[in-house]
Protein backbone atom coordinates (compact mmCIF):
# COMPACT_ATOMS: atom_id res chain seq x y z
CA UNK A 1 0.00 0.00 0.00
CA UNK A 2 2.73 2.49 -0.67
CA UNK A 3 3.23 3.05 -4.51
CA UNK A 4 2.43 6.08 -5.31
CA UNK A 5 -1.15 7.65 -7.25
CA UNK A 6 -0.88 6.65 -10.91
CA UNK A 7 -0.58 9.73 -12.74
CA UNK A 8 -3.35 9.72 -15.27
CA UNK A 9 -2.64 10.25 -18.86
CA UNK A 10 -4.37 12.71 -20.90
CA UNK A 11 -5.61 10.32 -23.21
CA UNK A 12 -6.95 7.92 -20.88
CA UNK A 13 -8.36 11.00 -19.11
CA UNK A 14 -10.90 12.03 -22.18
CA UNK A 15 -12.31 8.18 -21.63
CA UNK A 16 -14.20 9.52 -18.91
CA UNK A 17 -15.95 11.98 -20.83
CA UNK A 18 -17.84 8.80 -22.73
CA UNK A 19 -21.01 9.04 -19.83
CA UNK A 20 -20.96 12.62 -20.11
CA UNK A 21 -21.40 12.43 -23.94
CA UNK A 22 -23.94 9.48 -23.89
CA UNK A 23 -26.00 11.95 -20.99
CA UNK A 24 -25.28 15.19 -23.32
CA UNK A 25 -26.38 13.00 -26.06
CA UNK A 26 -29.88 12.05 -24.62
CA UNK A 27 -30.48 15.99 -22.95
CA UNK A 28 -30.56 16.85 -26.74
CA UNK A 29 -32.92 14.24 -27.82
CA UNK A 30 -35.31 15.31 -24.99
CA UNK A 31 -34.37 18.95 -25.30
CA UNK A 32 -33.61 19.36 -21.79
CA UNK A 33 -31.59 22.00 -22.38
CA UNK A 34 -28.19 20.13 -24.00
CA UNK A 35 -26.52 23.48 -24.14
CA UNK A 36 -26.85 24.19 -20.55
CA UNK A 37 -24.71 20.92 -19.65
CA UNK A 38 -22.22 21.17 -22.65
CA UNK A 39 -21.51 24.85 -21.58
CA UNK A 40 -21.24 23.18 -18.00
CA UNK A 41 -19.17 20.88 -18.65
CA UNK A 42 -16.42 23.13 -20.70
CA UNK A 43 -16.88 25.19 -17.57
CA UNK A 44 -16.23 22.61 -15.45
CA UNK A 45 -12.51 21.59 -16.92
CA UNK A 46 -11.28 25.15 -17.63
CA UNK A 47 -12.27 25.84 -13.88
CA UNK A 48 -10.45 22.68 -12.63
CA UNK A 49 -7.55 23.58 -15.04
CA UNK A 50 -6.79 26.76 -13.89
CA UNK A 51 -7.18 26.15 -10.34
CA UNK A 52 -4.76 23.71 -10.41
CA UNK A 53 -2.30 26.10 -12.03
CA UNK A 54 -3.20 28.93 -9.13
CA UNK A 55 -2.58 26.21 -6.76
CA UNK A 56 0.78 25.51 -7.79
CA UNK A 57 1.67 28.69 -7.65
CA UNK A 58 0.34 29.23 -3.99
CA UNK A 59 1.62 25.86 -2.46
CA UNK A 60 5.34 26.03 -3.84
CA UNK A 61 4.99 29.47 -2.32
CA UNK A 62 4.55 29.04 1.12
CA UNK A 63 4.09 32.40 2.32
CA UNK A 64 2.33 33.44 5.40
CA UNK A 65 0.89 36.66 3.70
CA UNK A 66 -0.28 34.91 0.23
CA UNK A 67 -1.78 32.33 2.36
CA UNK A 68 -3.81 34.79 4.36
CA UNK A 69 -4.91 36.92 1.41
CA UNK A 70 -5.86 33.38 -0.32
CA UNK A 71 -8.44 32.58 2.46
CA UNK A 72 -9.73 36.30 2.90
CA UNK A 73 -10.97 35.86 -0.61
CA UNK A 74 -12.73 32.78 -0.29
CA UNK A 75 -14.39 33.79 2.58
CA UNK A 76 -15.63 36.81 1.11
CA UNK A 77 -16.33 35.29 -2.30
CA UNK A 78 -18.46 32.44 -0.26
CA UNK A 79 -20.30 34.43 2.15
CA UNK A 80 -21.39 36.79 -0.77
CA UNK A 81 -22.50 33.41 -2.21
CA UNK A 82 -24.33 32.31 0.64
CA UNK A 83 -26.68 35.38 -0.40
CA UNK A 84 -27.95 33.41 -2.72
CA UNK A 85 -30.97 32.35 -1.66
CA UNK A 86 -32.37 35.19 0.61
CA UNK A 87 -34.68 37.28 -1.10
CA UNK A 88 -35.17 40.12 1.42
CA UNK A 89 -31.56 41.52 1.81
CA UNK A 90 -30.95 44.16 4.24
CA UNK A 91 -27.99 46.57 4.29
CA UNK A 92 -26.42 44.58 7.00
CA UNK A 93 -26.91 40.96 5.57
CA UNK A 94 -23.50 39.84 3.88
CA UNK A 95 -21.85 41.04 6.87
CA UNK A 96 -24.09 39.05 9.07
CA UNK A 97 -23.28 36.02 7.10
CA UNK A 98 -19.74 37.56 6.51
CA UNK A 99 -19.29 37.22 10.45
CA UNK A 100 -21.28 33.92 10.91
CA UNK A 101 -18.75 32.23 8.31
CA UNK A 102 -15.77 33.81 10.02
CA UNK A 103 -16.41 32.85 13.27
CA UNK A 104 -17.22 29.24 12.62
CA UNK A 105 -14.70 28.32 9.73
CA UNK A 106 -11.60 30.02 11.18
CA UNK A 107 -12.45 28.79 14.79
CA UNK A 108 -12.70 25.49 13.29
CA UNK A 109 -9.88 25.74 10.38
CA UNK A 110 -7.47 27.39 13.66
CA UNK A 111 -8.52 23.92 15.80
CA UNK A 112 -7.91 21.81 12.79
CA UNK A 113 -4.59 23.10 11.47
CA UNK A 114 -3.20 23.59 14.69
CA UNK A 115 -4.32 21.17 17.13
CA UNK A 116 -5.02 17.96 15.31
CA UNK A 117 -1.97 18.13 12.24
CA UNK A 118 0.34 20.67 14.53
CA UNK A 119 1.15 22.51 11.51
CA UNK A 120 4.15 25.05 11.91
CA UNK A 121 1.73 27.99 11.72
CA UNK A 122 -0.51 29.00 8.58
CA UNK A 123 2.48 28.85 5.89
CA UNK A 124 1.90 25.29 4.91
CA UNK A 125 -0.67 26.50 1.78
CA UNK A 126 -1.12 22.51 0.64
CA UNK A 127 -2.79 21.42 3.59
CA UNK A 128 -4.40 24.96 4.74
CA UNK A 129 -5.63 25.92 1.69
CA UNK A 130 -7.24 22.96 0.58
CA UNK A 131 -9.07 22.27 4.36
CA UNK A 132 -10.29 26.23 4.24
CA UNK A 133 -11.88 25.33 1.40
CA UNK A 134 -14.21 22.71 2.67
CA UNK A 135 -14.61 23.96 5.56
CA UNK A 136 -15.84 27.39 3.69
CA UNK A 137 -17.97 25.87 1.20
CA UNK A 138 -19.72 23.59 3.56
CA UNK A 139 -20.32 26.59 5.27
CA UNK A 140 -21.32 28.23 2.67
CA UNK A 141 -23.94 26.10 1.80
CA UNK A 142 -25.22 25.17 5.01
CA UNK A 143 -25.54 29.00 5.94
CA UNK A 144 -27.64 29.51 2.46
CA UNK A 145 -29.97 26.43 3.78
CA UNK A 146 -30.90 27.77 6.89
CA UNK A 147 -31.24 31.02 5.97
CA UNK A 148 -33.63 30.34 3.17
CA UNK A 149 -35.77 28.34 5.13
CA UNK A 150 -35.56 31.05 8.36
CA UNK A 151 -36.88 33.37 6.06
CA UNK A 152 -39.67 30.79 4.95
CA UNK A 153 -40.76 30.56 8.03
CA UNK A 154 -40.46 34.61 9.18
CA UNK A 155 -42.93 34.86 6.38
CA UNK A 156 -45.32 32.27 7.62
CA UNK A 157 -45.40 34.27 11.18
CA UNK A 158 -43.62 31.24 12.69
CA UNK A 159 -42.34 32.64 16.27
CA UNK A 160 -38.24 33.71 15.93
CA UNK A 161 -37.53 30.64 18.43
CA UNK A 162 -39.63 28.28 16.70
CA UNK A 163 -37.99 29.70 13.18
CA UNK A 164 -34.64 29.22 13.98
CA UNK A 165 -35.01 25.95 15.64
CA UNK A 166 -36.71 25.25 12.19
CA UNK A 167 -34.36 26.75 10.21
CA UNK A 168 -30.74 25.21 11.94
CA UNK A 169 -32.19 21.40 11.37
CA UNK A 170 -33.00 22.22 7.76
CA UNK A 171 -29.57 23.81 7.16
CA UNK A 172 -27.96 20.25 8.70
CA UNK A 173 -29.94 18.04 7.04
CA UNK A 174 -27.28 17.62 4.08
CA UNK A 175 -24.70 16.71 6.31
CA UNK A 176 -26.86 14.90 9.12
CA UNK A 177 -27.18 12.57 6.14
CA UNK A 178 -23.60 12.42 5.13
CA UNK A 179 -22.26 11.43 8.35
CA UNK A 180 -25.08 9.03 9.02
CA UNK A 181 -24.23 7.06 5.50
CA UNK A 182 -20.27 7.91 5.34
CA UNK A 183 -18.62 4.59 5.37
CA UNK A 184 -21.62 2.67 4.40
CA UNK A 185 -23.42 3.95 1.61
CA UNK A 186 -20.55 6.42 0.72
CA UNK A 187 -16.83 6.60 0.54
CA UNK A 188 -16.07 10.78 0.62
CA UNK A 189 -13.44 11.68 -1.84
CA UNK A 190 -10.42 12.64 0.90
CA UNK A 191 -10.94 8.99 2.21
CA UNK A 192 -11.04 7.33 -1.37
CA UNK A 193 -8.04 9.67 -2.51
CA UNK A 194 -5.86 9.04 0.30
CA UNK A 195 -6.21 4.82 -0.14
CA UNK A 196 -5.97 5.36 -4.22
CA UNK A 197 -1.98 6.81 -3.10
CA UNK A 198 -1.37 3.82 -1.06
CA UNK A 199 -2.23 5.20 2.33
CA UNK A 200 -3.34 2.37 4.94
CA UNK A 201 -7.44 2.45 5.40
CA UNK A 202 -6.93 2.82 9.03
CA UNK A 203 -4.76 5.84 8.60
CA UNK A 204 -7.02 7.15 6.09
CA UNK A 205 -10.45 6.69 7.97
CA UNK A 206 -8.80 8.88 11.05
CA UNK A 207 -8.38 11.63 8.40
CA UNK A 208 -11.86 11.24 7.40
CA UNK A 209 -13.09 11.51 10.84
CA UNK A 210 -11.21 14.46 11.18
CA UNK A 211 -12.63 16.19 8.61
CA UNK A 212 -16.33 15.10 8.75
CA UNK A 213 -16.09 16.30 12.53
CA UNK A 214 -14.53 19.75 11.14
CA UNK A 215 -17.21 20.00 8.52
CA UNK A 216 -20.29 19.63 10.88
CA UNK A 217 -18.59 21.14 13.23
CA UNK A 218 -18.02 24.31 11.37
CA UNK A 219 -21.28 24.36 9.16
CA UNK A 220 -23.31 24.35 12.46
CA UNK A 221 -21.60 26.82 14.03
CA UNK A 222 -21.64 29.32 11.55
CA UNK A 223 -25.45 28.91 11.33
CA UNK A 224 -26.53 29.08 14.19
CA UNK A 225 -24.27 32.35 14.36
CA UNK A 226 -26.12 33.56 11.72
CA UNK A 227 -29.40 33.05 12.92
CA UNK A 228 -28.89 34.26 16.45
CA UNK A 229 -27.58 37.73 14.56
CA UNK A 230 -31.25 37.73 13.25
CA UNK A 231 -32.65 38.39 16.52
CA UNK A 232 -30.66 41.78 17.03
CA UNK A 233 -33.56 42.75 14.18
CA UNK A 234 -36.59 42.21 16.56
CA UNK A 235 -35.61 45.77 17.90
CA UNK A 236 -35.37 47.20 14.68
CA UNK A 237 -38.64 49.25 14.97
CA UNK A 238 -40.36 47.55 11.85
CA UNK A 239 -43.67 46.57 12.54
CA UNK A 240 -44.20 44.14 10.28
CA UNK A 241 -41.31 42.22 11.36
CA UNK A 242 -42.05 42.27 14.87
CA UNK A 243 -45.46 41.47 14.47
CA UNK A 244 -43.39 38.17 11.94
CA UNK A 245 -41.39 36.96 14.83
CA UNK A 246 -44.17 37.03 17.90
CA UNK A 247 -43.16 37.91 21.65
CA UNK A 248 -40.24 37.26 22.98
CA UNK A 249 -39.78 34.44 25.61
CA UNK A 250 -38.09 35.72 28.78
CA UNK A 251 -35.21 33.84 29.82
CA UNK A 252 -34.88 32.47 26.28
CA UNK A 253 -31.46 32.69 24.84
Amino acid sequence: MNSPIEVIALGRLALSFLPVLLVLGILYWWSVGGGSGLYAVFRMVGQLFLVGYVLTFLFESNRILVVVGTLSVMLLVASWIALRPIQTKRATTYFEVLISVMMGGLLTLVIVTQGVLDLDGWRDARVVIPLAGMIFSTSMNTVSLAAERYESEIAQITPYFEARKIALRAGLIPLINTLFAVGLVSFPGMMTGQILSGVEPLVAVRYQVMVMSMLFGSAGLCAACYLLLQKRHLNDGTQAFQTAVGPVPKGTP
